[in-house]
């Protein structure tokens, strides 16, 4: 059997469909599962053993391309796949599988795909709240109960390659390491203020931790305006922007600890195992909340959230601005060792 992913376009989904490849192995022994998937996600499929030969799909966010979509479907027709698994819910996504003459075709109705996914899931919100349990889904048929518990996401980095990522960006090695992740892509509404990841780094560089920044280049503005707010700027290294996300996922795996927003770095930390401390603004953990016994969530639950906004539309960023240093400071494993 040999069974194509239509892999999301976000880090932090992207992780949250494992638990869908570890069943459809379950399922099918001997399965050999390729996937399909944007650049900037790839390097997470990478550290997973479930997903075999990946094929880049190069089109940005909301662009159409239906030639270019042709092209890539005629080299996938050559690989002879008997199933896709459709996980975004646009018809764009849908296309692709349905161009390269793929059987089955695998997915939700999501924008009313119906010749383009021929087998088709409904989804109930009510039964199914959880976006890691939506993946899950789609290994079962049609309308069947999701069998649970759902095993969480996991997600590969060995010693040598840890090693190799130090190496390469010439990094120590410190005994004590807090990860700060403070970009979201999403919007500023998921972001803790500058001030505050500054305050909490000043009081762990006291205990002794160096502070590294992880992000995409986007968040390279946010990460040196805390750098630059903090009374110890030597203990911390901004590194947005300055990784590939396969170092990244190594840096991470080296962690003490992480502290972060709810964002793609988030889900990969959970995967890692890694001690984390995940503070939540606008959304919600009851949707997309990392899944790991080791994760912390932090969230003031206020009346006015989750909103899912991208920015505050009550102009205060109360859930954010009101969660204190402190509050955060005493959810942090500070006792992890190396």
């Amino acid at each position: 059997m040999k069974a194509l992913i239509v892999a999301p376009s976000w880090i932090g989904d992207t992780v949250l469909a494992q638990p869908l490849f570890m069943r459809l192995h379950e399922r099918t022994p001997g399965l050999q599962l390729d996937a399909l998937a944007p650049r900037w996600v790839a390097p997470v499929l990478q550290r997973m053993p479930e997903i075999g030969q990946l094929f880049d799909s190069p089109f940005a966010h909301g662009e159409l391309s239906l030639k270019a979509r042709h092209r890539v479907a005629r080299q996938l027709a050559r690989g002879a796949y008997q199933r896709a698994y459709v996980l975004p819910n646009s018809i764009k996504s849908a296309l692709i599988p349905f161009f390269a003459d793929i059987p089955e075709r695998i997915g939700f109705v999501g924008e009313k795909r119906y010749g383009l996914i021929n087998r088709r899931h409904v989804l109930d919100k009510a039964l199914l709240p959880l976006m890691v349990e939506r993946f899950a889904q789609l290994a079962e048929a049609p309308g069947a109960a999701l069998p649970r518990p759902v095993p969480p996401p996991r997600l590969r980095s060995t010693d040598e390659q840890r090693a190799a990522t130090l190496a390469a960006l010439a990094l120590p090695d410190p005994e004590k390491l807090a990860v700060f992740c403070p970009g979201a892509e999403y919007g500023p509404a998921k972001r803790w203020p500058t001030r505050h990841f500054a305050t909490l780094a000043d009081a762990l560089a006291e205990q002794g931790y160096a502070i590294w920044l992880l992000g995409s280049p986007k968040d390279q503005p946010v990460a040196d305006e805390i750098v630059r707010g903090a009374r110890a700027p030597q203990t911390m290294r901004n590194l947005c922007g300055a990784t590939s996300l396969a170092q990244a996922i190594d840096l991470l795996a080296r962690a003490s600890f992480v502290v972060c927003n709810d964002s793609g770095l988030m889900h990969v930390a959970a995967a890692l195992g890694r001690p984390l401390v995940a503070v939540y603004g606008s959304s919600s953990p009851g949707f997309t909340p990392p899944l790991s016994e080791r994760a912390r969530v932090i969230s003031l639950r206020l009346a006015c959230s989750p909103c899912f906004e991208r920015e505050c539309p009550l102009g205060h960023l109360d859930c954010l601005e009101k969660l204190t240093p402190r509050q955060v400071l005493d959810a942090c494993p500070t006792g992890t060792p190396k």
